[in-house]
């Protein structure tokens, strides 16, 4: 029987512009966030994406989330996805409460359908009197437990973390962890972006280390994780020059090259 994969990434990049000092050139650079990234992911798997800062894994969380198109490649989700981040998708100046009322109508939800995702957004996010506030009041912890709880809530096929859990208490990240690990069981397939290798060790299946836009490493936990733990090592026993060499040197390498115009001389004597 053939695997059913939930994503795949077949030759995906992701282009952005670094926007120049000077304001009259027009000539901004590109980069690549991600670059020429080949992946699948089967159903029901659960998947660690580990990597430094800039590395390019909220770049990758937006893209699987449907939040930020591709500039080349092809990427294929088979499901509905969710992205669980901090504030992502959540409008400042509404309530909680109007926050869940909106991500319903927008998915096209009925009213009873919204009241019952609000009832267990109550019960799980645990904020009180807050869920009646407007969200530019709430801190970032309980912003994220609003985020978290709405899409649990909405029971996603595709469940993308990213982050999620580095802020708030220690209580609410576990509460977290044994609901996706129910949802696990559920066969549902989770994308786990986070810093803690602890966390990634313990809730994950496979490992996907991006460095520098590239999909560097792809397999089994523990082989991933010790890799990625020696290379921040590294990095971590590198001076403070040194290191800022190194991080220079791989960002150089994700510029695409600006390709000059030719003047009609070049055209004629080139």
């Amino acid at each position: 029987m053939e695997q059913e994969y939930a994503i795949e990434f077949n030759h995906v990049s992701k282009i952005y512009s670094l926007k120049s000092k000077d304001k009259k050139n027009a000539n901004d650079k590109k980069f690549y966030a991600l670059k020429d990234i080949n992946f699948k992911i089967p159903k029901g798997e659960v998947v660690g994406i580990l990597g430094t800062n800039g590395s390019g894994k909220s770049t990758m969380s937006i893209i699987l989330a449907g939040i930020s198109e591709v500039d080349e490649g092809e990427m294929i989700v088979r499901g509905e996805q969710a992205l669980i981040a901090i504030n992502t998708g959540l409008n400042n100046q509404l309530t909680g409460e109007e926050n869940i009322d909106l991500k319903g109508a927008l998915l096209g939800l009925n009213k009873k359908r919204i009241a019952e995702i609000k009832q267990m957004v109550i019960d799980f996010a645990e904020i009180g009197d807050f869920l009646y506030q407007p969200v530019k009041k709430y801190s970032s912890g309980m912003k994220s437990r609003l985020g978290f709880s709405i899409n649990l809530a909405l029971n996603p096929d595709i469940l993308i973390v990213d982050e999620a859990l580095s802020v708030g208490d220690k209580g609410f990240a576990k509460k977290c962890i044994d609901k996706m690990t129910e949802l696990k069981e559920e066969g549902k397939t989770i994308v786990f972006i986070s810093h803690s290798l602890p966390q990634v060790r313990d809730f994950c299946e496979r490992a996907m280390w991006i460095e520098g836009g590239i999909l560097l490493e792809y397999g089994d936990i523990d082989e991933v994780c010790d890799h990625y733990a020696e290379y921040v090592d590294h990095l971590n026993s590198l001076s403070k020059k040194d290191k800022k060499k190194e991080l220079d040197e791989k960002f150089d390498k994700r510029i695409i090259p600006v390709q000059k115009k030719q003047g009609l001389f070049g055209k004629i004597f080139g």
